[in-house]
Parts: structure tokens; sequence; C-alpha cells
């Protein structure tokens, strides 16, 4: 299980770093969260962060506490009570510190291990603590996908009522600590060098609160009629798309956190559910890009959609919060996938192509965004592009301007993108902690998403459940394939 995060280089940083405000209102004490959060706080006051002792009108992160494999109480949630307890105009960032020893993180490692591998899963496995009736349906999904340290990450997240998690493992203090977030990023930093250990927490943190997101979109245009529509081979291409990744287990369940707790209401700050990535492709006849609706409002099987399950995406929002989107006549016009601005963002600095039928394209034909890894890949069929290096050091999440200039930067550097005529049709970028962005070119006599579902196949882009955490590079194996290595 590669979740180590190599030290962090402390001359790597994202320019658009900016100095944040934050609260530190303790839930649980002791020495060793004692200890942490005053060297951590001590950090961000160093680096000229505000720190104040109670949450305020500016307020940005709110820190507390926690113990491990003790459940808070819904009612005393930072989460849900935030507001309210301090008189708050606004919803602050909750970042929950979770204290635990070796032995009781190895102790959940284990034991998820072993009940994973039953199968169907046995609900009574994952009757823990503090978590809801149908929450084995999540761990267990969620632990297959990405082993015992997801469905730990899931079951804290769950105990600690906080998606942003920092589970500190050692006795008096620190030795080492793990960073979960909503989609699944799970770095573990080890604190033998105390001032990289509380620098790199403190980064992840400050970029996670320096990015913003980027979901308002803006429906533009007159509507697309539903003849037009009707007429279209794109939307039933998406559908059969969707059914070859389904078949080949791209994505996966969508996580609902209703099954893991039991609340009465989720809070405004976030989705009650989220799926699993979206994918999208170029239509020529409406000159627009056909992708997959949101998964934040509704469950959305993309292994099985429907036309109401389809968004089409036509810009970018001048001032880049959203995209711009269009309508189409009697269709339930679901807003797209939070990732709308990435799919078409990465077609800027990219060449256009004309078609046989004179038609002028992108010459990236679909984009297809997963949580997922990529293990090996063929490099005479497929190139890899990587981020800026501090990606790999400080990630992002999606839905971000961050996550989006960065897939966009990526390609453009593509030598296959850039030049169509390059024999390779398929090019990737691996986004660490979160999943991977697939583009494939166009290809005569092919579907959309053919390639790459082909490429599957023939064992020329493997996909690979675990996601890197961290820095990463590919190197050739002697038989003809890029291997994936975590630095």
């Amino acid at each position: 299980m590669n979740t180590i995060q190599p030290e962090p280089n402390l001359q790597i940083a994202h320019t658009w770093w900016r100095k944040i405000k934050l609260s530190y209102v303790p839930d649980q004490e002791s020495p060793l969260l004692e200890d942490f959060t005053e060297n951590l706080l001590d950090r961000f006051r160093n680096a000229g962060h505000n720190v104040y002792d109670q949450p305020g009108p500016g307020t940005e992160v709110l820190m507390t506490t926690s113990q491990f494999n003790q459940p808070i109480r819904w009612r005393d949630a930072m989460i849900f009570n935030a507001r309210r307890r301090f008189n708050l105009d606004h919803s602050p960032t909750i970042f929950t510190i979770v204290q635990a020893t070796p032995e009781e993180v190895q102790e959940k490692l284990d034991y998820f291990e072993q009940v994973l591998k039953k199968d169907p899963p046995d609900p009574m496995d994952f009757a823990l603590p503090g978590l809801g009736p149908e929450a084995y349906q999540t761990l267990y999904e969620q632990g297959k996908r990405g082993g015992p340290i997801l469905a730990l990450l899931r079951t804290v997240q769950t105990q600690a009522m906080s998606f942003r998690v920092v589970l500190v493992v050692g006795h008096q203090k620190a030795e080492q600590a793990y960073v979960f977030d909503l989609v699944g990023a799970h770095p573990r930093i080890d604190a033998s060098d105390p001032d990289l250990f509380y620098k790199d927490i403190m980064g992840r943190i400050v970029t996670a609160m320096s990015t913003n997101e980027i979901t308002e979109h803006q429906l533009v245009g007159d509507p697309i009629s539903k003849e037009v529509w009707d007429s279209l081979e794109t939307p039933a291409a998406m559908q059969r798309a969707g059914y070859e990744l389904g078949q080949r287990q791209f994505f996966t369940e969508m996580v609902l956190v209703t099954n893991l707790a039991t609340v009465p209401s989720v809070p405004d700050a976030i989705a009650s559910q989220y799926s699993e990535g979206c994918f999208a492709t170029w239509d020529p006849e409406i000159n627009a890009l056909v992708t997959t609706v949101t998964g934040s409002a509704r469950p959305v099987v993309k292994d099985n959609l429907t036309d109401d399950e389809l968004a089409i995406i036509i810009g970018v929002r001048p001032d880049g919060k959203g995209a711009l989107i269009n309508n189409v006549e009697g269709k339930r016009n679901d807003p797209p996938s939070s990732e709308a601005v990435e799919l078409i963002e990465m077609d800027k600095d990219l060449p256009k192509i004309t078609l046989d039928d004179g038609f002028e394209v992108p010459v990236s034909r679909s984009k297809l965004h997963g949580h997922r890894g990529v293990s090996a890949y063929n490099p005479q069929h497929v190139e890899h592009v990587f981020l800026e290096e501090p990606y790999y050091h400080y990630p992002v999440s999606c839905s971000t301007e961050a996550q989006a200039h960065a897939i966009h930067n990526a390609f453009s550097r593509s030598v296959a993108l850039q030049d169509p005529s390059d024999p390779r049709e398929v090019v990737f970028t691996i986004l660490p902690g979160h999943g991977i962005v697939i583009a494939e070119k166009w290809v005569p006599g092919k579907e959309p998403f053919q390639v790459m579902w082909e490429y599957m196949d023939e064992g020329w882009l493997v996909i690979d459940n675990m996601v890197p955490q961290g820095v990463l590079t590919f190197k050739p194996d002697g038989n003809g394939l890029m291997i994936l290595h975590i630095e």
C-alpha cells in the first residue's frame, strides 16, 4: 500500500497561496493533541497567517480536536453548530485533529483487511461506533476500491463528523499523520523531522483554503430544440460509453453521506452525495461538449445514463467562476459535473483539426475524469503528462480553479495533442490523492471513448484502484510498458 508522502521540498510552493485566518477550539485535550496543535499553530503564526483565540467574522478555518474511535454526536459537531455557537454569518471550513496510537491504527487496518475479504460483506462487521446501519455498503465498496486505509478514512470522518481530518498518530508526541479529505486523499506524513512535518501539514491546509470553487455555471443562448437533440449521435454514444466503462468497473458507487451517519440533514456546505468522476465528448453538430451532469444534486448511475443525465458545455465564464452551459427543450437540464470547467478549459491552448465532413473540432475528442489510478501504460500508444511540481507535494481537489488550471497546463504540454499527427491517441495525467484525467484524440471509425476502452482491454492503459498520494514517476519495465513508481 503506497501511502507514504515523501518529505516536502520547502522551496516548492503554489504561487497562489495566500494568508488565511483560523481559530482553534479544542473539543478533546491530551498531551499529544496539545503538543501537536501548539506546534502547528506556531508554524501558522511564523508564516504570517492570522490565528485567533475565538472564531469571528473573518474566520476561514476552525480547527478542533477529537479522539480516535469515539464518535461525536451530530448536535456537538462543529460542522453543524459552528455558526450558531459562535454567532457567525458564514460557515468556516472545519479541520478536525484526531488522536490515535500506532497500535490503534494498525489494529483497525488489520481488521478492515480481514472483513473486506468477505463476499458478500457482513453488515455486522461494519457496525462500528457512531456509524449508521447502512454504513457497511460504503465502507465495503470504498475498502474494495482503495484498500483498508480508505475504509478507515471514511470511519474516522464519520465518527469525527468532519470531512477534513488530520489523523495524528503517536503516544506523547506525533510520529506521523494522515491528512484526509472528502474525495479520499490519505497521504501519510512522517514526523521524524518536526520542522518539515508541521510545515507540510500547514501547506496542505493553506492549499485547501487558497482555492475557489468554479461551479457557478451560467446559462446562455437559446435552448437547443428537441428535434436537433434527437438528431445527434452523441447522446447515444455517451450512453454506450457509460455502459462500456461500467463493464470495466471504471466508476464506483456514489458515496452517500446518509449511509455513513444518521443525521437529520446534511449542512449546506457539503453535498448529501458525490459521484465518482465524469466524462464528456465533443459534438461537431452543436459545436459543444456533451457531458455527464453533477452527482451532488441526485444520484447518477453512469453505466446506465439517460438524456436527463447529460448536459451541454459551450465555454467558460469570462470571470472563470463556472462554465457557460446551454439547455435542451423538454429535458431536465441539470447542471454539468463540478469538473465542467476543467473539461472544456483543457482545449484552450491546444490545436483544432478539421474532420472529413468539414467540421472544425478540438484535437481532444473525449475526456474522462475518474477517481482511479494508472499503474502502467504503453508509451507507443499513450502519453503521460505531468502536472506542475507543487501539485504533487500539495494536491488540490475537484471543482476548484486550481485543479482546472493544473489540468489545462498539463495537457497543453502534451506532445501528442499539440501534434495531431503524433501516433499516440490517448493522453493522461494523474491527480495525486484524487484520480486521473484521460483525453482521447479523434480516430476514424471509432465511437467516442472507444479508443480508451480498447486501450484498457489491450493492456496499453492499465487502470488501478490505488491513487498515488504524492510524488510519482513512470519507469520502463523492459517489456514495452512504463510502470508507476512512487517516489
